[in-house]
């Protein structure tokens, strides 16, 4: 399961739509690792003031890996995360997340490159 959905939410959900705001506090409360390292990075972009910042950092174990993949792996979560940071959101194997100035067009499209993609592998990643 991608995210723990309280009840009161859930009954929102299936009379219509959501807030952000709520669907924020969900994704924040099920993925704490994954929230910890999007909002670490969303600091740095905001503090550093250039195009973009990343994660490099591997996650500690299984489980955190699982939430950061759970959350870059949903549309409804990506979006949700790029609206309240004011960013794009990118991703490279199992835990190099990126934030975008949305714009910062040239250093999103370099970062999102076939040719990027490949230069991030590594065998240590294979399995990741």
């Amino acid at each position: 399961m991608s995210l723990t959905v309280p009840a009161d939410l859930l009954e929102k959900a299936q009379q219509g739509p959501v807030s952000d705001d709520d669907f924020i506090a969900c994704i924040r409360d099920s993925l704490p690792y994954a929230w910890s390292v999007v909002t670490d990075v969303a600091e740095r972009l905001s503090t550093t003031g250039g195009p973009f910042a990343d994660n490099q950092t591997e996650p500690p174990d299984e489980q955190s890996r699982g939430q950061l993949l759970r959350l870059v792996g949903s549309d409804a979560m990506r979006a949700a995360v790029e609206r309240h940071f004011n960013v794009r959101l990118a991703f490279q194997n199992c835990h190099r997340l990126a934030l975008f100035d949305p714009a910062a067009h040239g250093a999103y499209a370099e970062f999102t490159s076939p040719r990027a993609q490949l230069l991030n592998q590594s065998p240590e990643l294979v399995n990741c």
